[in-house]
């Protein structure tokens, strides 16, 4: 889901790593330990939560979080709270890092320290006002000045406890005076629509009776401003919440008597008092935030063309592809965008193959094959973590979840004994859990998806071929990903491949790397299998393995999936889990006088159906066939004055649902939509309201029947798995080419260096795979060309919006610091070119 912006769409993600936080406050009562958890939000919206770490004042998380930001935001912010089993959780600090600072932290571990929070300092929305200046005249015939304040309406203000109730006082203040109204209380909504009017005397006559007001007849509208606060109503006994305030002096009237503008809400008086920094400890993170302002397809074309020629060059070392993965700094970052362009035009195969045969090429040794972290490595795992995530799920899932259920101890390592334990029987429970999980991975063969099955098929030939006399390197080069890459890391860490929600409890975790160790070494066939492990106790446990079965069921699991042109037989295909968790649903009024009320149910839905019931493994209440979902939409907040809503539109009536925030909103919307984009009936148009009191709020129309108001938004391809969209990746791909370009132009020297003479080169040259320095040469041309052409686009784009866009709009309110720095930047730049 990207911002649309003229000619351009914009799409945000962050990925963030929570590591640990060290030195939090005590707790006050006795044991002085706390229970600690974290969240990410999107101002003051919750989006993620970690795992709670108990009795600890520096507790470690080490949780991975990715989400694509389907909306505007000014803060990340990360909180820090103490769990409380009878009372509200309470805060102990927070890290608050600004959109336009975000670059600053780009990919590296920093340390931040938790900052106090308090009511008046978290604020978040904006507020669109008018003012007009005027001169009246009174009965008597003298000139006064009236000010006339009129709040339109307000967007995005943060929801307090689950609710808000928002109102404003808008208040004209000066040395002299304070006269402050109020507006009414919009119920249930954080956009309220107010539209009032309230008018101020500025200047009085003479006559005015209450001359002790003013030290002089006219007061100075120079020293006057309009303060506007923003409320939120509350039934509880503290009073109401604040959300913000604004102050504008009445000088922006000089120019003209009237003036209107959004405005970003303020912290009261700059947000909380200094306290001292340093007493709430802090936290470490590591965040991504990568914003690609995407342009129309043909932009990219030229780039694109290049990219995709990558698996026919000759050398391949000479391809714009091969040149992304020298350039970068670590290989991964050219690796994420690529794989997902080739998988998008089917060239993934070919590209992986070429580069694949130039590295077994460059081996010297078959026992450290594909063991280096190359492109061609990086480039399969992200393969596999794309194409291969459902295929572990089904693989694997069932298994972890119930290692993760059970606890049975599995400890072999006789020094980690627990008082009570017994070493044979946690041997038999471990054993019993390895020959579970070996089976389903070595029966799980024909569901292996076909893109990796050709991969693994040219990596089995190329290192068949380069080493003819191994007869085991054919295994190894294969084994080498599907065992070592794909399931052994995600037996090991199984959160991060969202087989659990969150790290598994210490226990736990010791079993899954118990397991990992043990099916690694499974699935790697090396020939002495009891030294390869540094431990004694894993060595003598393995003793249980070392029969000829095991070693006979991974050639025969690698041999199938690394055949050429096997294809998944439809008949094996079983329902896949693609989505779970608890939402709030609307009773459907299926019953003719059954109460249409809102219940929290647990939603399930698989590659076959979408299911809710009461709580996760119970039977479900109600299913709709994937075939049944007509369209899949967001619902606008009028309709019930609920945030985060959507519709699954079904044949004889739409289900209304509302998510927990804004990201699990889209990602439902969007996997919903994925599974059934192929469905021969899909809407067209829709309602973007609800049906209630007998009409559509959209369009007013009375039978329920009447077809939707307003387009379905576009279509998404219908491959789940592969959701990718072209034009992002390769403006991906340009972005870091254009971050790395005095890398390209070293390497361009390199390439003339080599062609012109062989002698000793330069230290900074060595680092660059060149086997063919014209071919290589004549690629970076282009690119470079390429990159340079895109460049201007971009910056020509800037310039436009520049011009067009109005410091105040609602699209850049005033208090928008990443568009104040960026008039800075164009100033500059104009300045600079004049």
């Amino acid at each position: 889901m990207a911002v649309e912006e003229e000619g351009l769409r914009v799409f945000q993600s962050v990925k963030i790593k929570i590591g640990e936080a060290k030195n939090l406050p005590t707790y006050p009562g006795p044991n002085k330990m706390r229970d600690c958890y974290c969240t990410v939000n999107l101002d003051q919206e919750e989006v993620f939560r970690t795992k709670i770490v108990e009795k600890s004042l520096c507790p470690f998380y080490g949780e991975d979080f990715y989400c694509e930001i389907p909306r505007s935001f000014r803060h990340l912010s990360f909180y820090i709270f103490d769990r409380d089993v009878f009372r509200r959780d309470s805060i102990i600090g927070k890290v608050a890092i600004q959109k336009e600072d975000l670059q600053k932290y780009h990919n590296r571990d920093t340390w931040f320290q938790l900052q106090h929070v308090d009511a008046d300092s978290e604020v978040q929305g904006k507020v669109h006002l008018e003012l007009r200046l005027s001169e009246v005249i009174t009965d008597t015939g003298v000139v006064c000045h009236k000010l006339a304040a009129r709040i339109l309406e307000c967007q995005g203000l943060p929801i307090v406890n689950g609710q808000c109730d928002p109102y404003a006082t808008v208040t004209l203040a000066g040395p002299y005076r304070s006269e402050a109204k109020k507006t009414k209380v919009k119920k249930k909504t954080n956009n309220p629509q107010f539209d009032e009017v309230f008018y101020f005397e500025v200047t009085r006559p003479c006559s005015y009776s209450r001359k002790s007001h003013f030290d002089f007849e006219e007061e100075d509208v120079d020293k006057l401003e309009i303060r506007v606060d923003l409320w939120n109503a509350s039934n509880l006994k503290f009073g109401d919440e604040f959300l913000g305030e604004l102050r504008i002096p009445l000088k922006v009237l000089r120019q003209s008597s009237s003036y209107e503008a959004w405005y970003f809400l303020q912290p009261r008086d700059n947000g909380s008092k200094s306290l001292k920094p340093g007493d709430l400890g802090s936290l470490r993170l590591n965040v991504v935030y990568t914003e690609d302002h995407v342009f129309s397809s043909d932009y990219y074309s030229p780039l694109r063309d290049l990219l995709l020629k990558s698996a026919d060059m000759e050398p391949v070392s000479a391809s714009t592809a091969h040149i992304l993965g020298e350039v970068c700094r670590e290989k991964q970052e050219a690796a994420i965008p690529l794989v997902r362009l080739f998988l998008h035009y089917g060239r993934v195969v070919p590209f992986i193959s070429a580069i694949a045969n130039a590295e077994v090429r460059r081996t010297q040794d078959p026992n450290t094959i594909f063991r280096g972290n190359s492109l061609t490595s990086k480039c399969i795992d992200e393969t596999m973590k794309l194409a291969g995530m459902h295929y572990l799920h089904v693989t694997l899932k069932p298994t972890i979840e119930e290692i993760c259920q059970s606890h049975k101890p599995c400890e072999i390592d006789p020094v980690k004994l627990k008082d009570g334990e017994n070493l044979e029987n946690n041997m038999e429970n471990l054993r019993q859990y390895v020959d579970r999980i070996f089976n389903v991975i070595t029966k799980s063969g024909v569901s292996c998806p076909t893109v990796m099955c050709d991969i693994f098929f040219s990596l089995r030939e190329a290192a068949a071929k380069r080493f003819q006399d191994d007869l085991d390197v054919r295994y190894t080069a294969v084994s080498s990903f599907i065992f070592l890459r794909f399931f052994a890391p995600a037996i090991l860490s199984p959160n991060l491949f969202q087989l659990t929600p969150h790290h598994t409890d210490p226990q736990t975790s010791r079993t899954l790397t118990l397991i990992s160790k043990t099916i690694q070494t499974l699935g790697s066939l090396s020939k002495s299998k009891s030294a390869s492990f540094k431990e004694s106790y894993m060595a003598a446990f393995y003793e249980f393995f070392n029969e000829q079965k095991y070693a006979d069921a991974v050639k025969n699991f690698l041999d199938l999936i690394s055949s050429s042109g096997r294809r998944d037989p439809k008949s094996v295909e079983q329902p896949i889990l693609l989505k779970e968790g608890f939402m709030i649903k609307r009773a459907q009024g299926r019953k003719r006088f059954g109460m249409k009320n809102f219940k929290k149910r647990w939603f399930r839905l698989t590659n076959h159906e979408f299911t809710y019931q009461k709580s996760k493994g119970d039977q479900p209440l109600y299913s709709i066939p994937i075939e049944n979902i007509l369209a899949v939409e967001k619902l606008e907040e009028e309709s019930f004055k609920m945030k985060n809503m959507f519709q699954v539109i079904q044949p004889e009536r739409a289900l209304y649902i509302q998510a927990n925030n804004c990201v699990e909103a889209k990602a439902w919307i969007d996997i919903l939509t994925k599974v059934s984009q192929c469905n021969q009936k899909r809407l067209t148009v829709y309602h973007p309201s609800a049906y209630l009191n007998g009409h559509w709020l959209c369009c007013r129309a009375s039978s329920d029947t009447a077809p939707g108001c307003s387009p379905c938004t576009g279509g998404l391809p219908a491959n789940i798995q592969l959701d990718i969209d072209g034009d992002r990746e390769t403006e991906r791909i340009y972005s870091l080419f254009n971050l790395y370009m005095s890398k390209l132009e070293k390497m361009q020297e390199a390439c003339g260096s080599r062609s012109v003479y062989d002698g000793p080169e330069q230290e900074e040259y060595l680092t660059f795979i060149i086997d063919d320095p014209q071919e290589t040469y004549k690629t970076l041309k282009q690119v470079i060309a390429r990159v340079g052409a895109l460049e201007q686009e971009h910056a020509q784009y800037k310039r436009d919006k520049f011009k067009k866009t109005k410091y105040g709009s609602q699209e850049h309110p005033i208090g928008d610091k990443s568009f104040q720095s960026y008039i800075r930047q164009q100033s500059e730049v104009s300045t600079h070119s004049i």
